[in-house]
């Protein structure tokens, strides 16, 4: 069974996925952060493919990318850097990133190459759900590579069934529009929206990101959700600390 799935039928809630960029903030440290947040106690890791024009992204992932990219990181490059990584690391792991470099690489090299490097699951913001089901699912699921898809507060209860029903792994629940980033706390329209979806009784976990920063925040999306998603802050704390390790260990001490 993929890891992502028996990660969820291990443990239903309180989960704690982090999101960095490869690359960042040198580039030669990608293993030394996944083995930081795997030992601090983090449950899954998106590891962030740099793409020079992150849309969806915040002030401080994209300064995260841009740095990365000057520092030298390409996906050959990534994968290199994860051929042993399941000689130390057991928990899911998954590729985050846009289309372009995804591409650029071949869909079936970037599927080969993450089941190499015992990559679980892979995030493509910006590909079409409906470009997914005709030329990318039947790929991924030859390899066991399971697509997670996001659904934000504009797409539709249909898409939303759709997206449940094609994909099987988990369901990325981004608690906003807007782009990446912290927030303080979760107004009443996004809590109303988080009830929507959980009224809905999908047969995918839930995983709430955008905007996970604190206590507050934290705790509203694990009640929602299976668990939150943190990017933004960690990478912030990062740059403060210089260490991966005291980055983490501040962060679960500001949310838990």
């Amino acid at each position: 069974m993929n890891k992502i799935n028996q990660l969820f039928e291990r443990k239903k809630k309180e989960l704690l996925s982090i999101y960095f960029c490869a690359g960042y903030p040198e580039l030669n440290n990608t293993v030394e952060v996944i083995r930081a947040l795997a030992r601090n106690g983090v449950d899954m890791i998106e590891i962030g493919i740099p793409f020079s024009d992150p849309m969806a992204d915040g002030v401080e992932i994209q300064r995260a990318a841009s740095q990365a990219l000057k520092n030298g990181m390409t996906l050959k490059l990534l994968f290199e850097q994860l051929s042993h990584i399941r000689q130390e690391v057991d928990i899911p792991l998954l590729l985050m990133g846009y289309l372009n470099p995804v591409l650029q690489y071949g869909f079936e090299n970037f599927c080969s190459s993450s089941v190499a490097c015992g990559i679980n699951g892979c995030i493509i913001p910006d590909l079409p759900f409906e470009e997914y089901l005709r030329d990318y699912k039947p790929v991924a699921d030859k390899y066991d590579i399971k697509m997670v898809l996001l659904i934000t507060p504009e797409t539709s209860e249909a898409r939303i069934r759709r997206i449940d029903d094609y994909t099987d792994g988990f369901i990325y629940m981004v608690s906003s529009a807007a782009t990446t980033g912290t927030q303080q706390s979760f107004d009443e329209q996004k809590r109303a929206y988080f009830r929507r979806i959980q009224s809905m009784s999908l047969r995918n976990p839930l995983m709430i990101g955008f905007g996970i920063s604190n206590k507050d925040t934290f705790h509203i999306a694990c009640e929602y959700a299976s668990g939150a998603i943190i990017g933004s802050k960690f990478i912030t704390l990062q740059r403060a600390f210089h260490s991966p390790d005291t980055a983490i260990r501040q962060l679960i001490d500001e949310i838990l």
